[in-house]
């Protein structure tokens, strides 16, 4: 799935995996206002913070025509607005760029998490578009450490078209409270994928070769 430039896609996921994935992110970001909302305590437990935020973004998906089709603005705003408090893009990207990160300015870092965060939004976009009337995100019980720093919430994706799929949510503890900042699919992270696709690329063209790409890709 990889020319010279590197196309940034979910590579050694099945379709299964990565619409599994979609639904998951998409549980993240889809918080429309224009419905009712639980409130989000980000200083909950954290399979609570999880879980409110899951539900209250299918409710809202379910809901929002523009939102089903894949509206590439009205997803950017639902980010802006409302995913930029519960995710840690920096930290993401850091983790993603690996060793790379060190190599960068602070311009070229500033550069890298918008482009990267342009390419999850590209996956938002897809996975908006194949919530269903049934889809739910099932949070199973919590073995960690609530106290920790660091922590993983386990949940089934559950759809009308396939069976349940694994996926994890990794978080930190911040003083504002929990933040996401990683993504497990049956046993595959979102940040040890692209970290492979992102070093192939730096080893080919540095940096900035990386930011364009990334651009380029959020551009199709």
């Amino acid at each position: 799935m990889h020319d010279q430039h590197t196309s940034f896609s979910i590579t050694g996921m099945s379709r299964r995996l990565f619409m599994a994935a979609c639904v998951a992110l998409a549980a993240l970001v889809a918080v429309a206002p224009a419905h009712a909302q639980a409130p989000v305590d980000p200083k909950a437990e954290p399979n609570v913070f999880v879980e409110t935020i899951a539900s209250n973004a299918l409710q809202a998906v379910k809901n929002d025509e523009a939102v089903k089709r894949g509206d590439l603005k009205r997803i950017n705003e639902l980010v802006d607005q409302l995913i930029m408090p519960y995710v840690n893009f920096e930290k993401t990207t850091r983790l993603a760029a690996g060793r790379h990160w060190r190599q960068a300015n602070p311009e070229q870092r500033t550069a890298l998490v918008e482009a990267f965060k342009g390419t999850l939004i590209r996956t938002y976009s897809g996975a908006l578009a194949n919530v269903d009337a049934v889809s739910r995100i099932d949070i199973q019980p919590f073995r960690g450490d609530a106290n920790a720093d660091d922590v993983v919430v386990r949940s089934l994706v559950n759809r009308s078209n396939g069976p349940s799929v694994a996926v994890d949510y990794r978080l930190e503890k911040t003083p504002q409270g929990w933040k996401v900042y990683d993504l497990n699919i049956e046993n595959i992270w979102l940040i040890q994928n692209y970290r492979n696709q992102f070093a192939q690329q730096i080893q080919q063209s540095g940096i900035d070769g990386l930011i364009e790409a990334l651009n380029r890709n959020n551009l199709k």
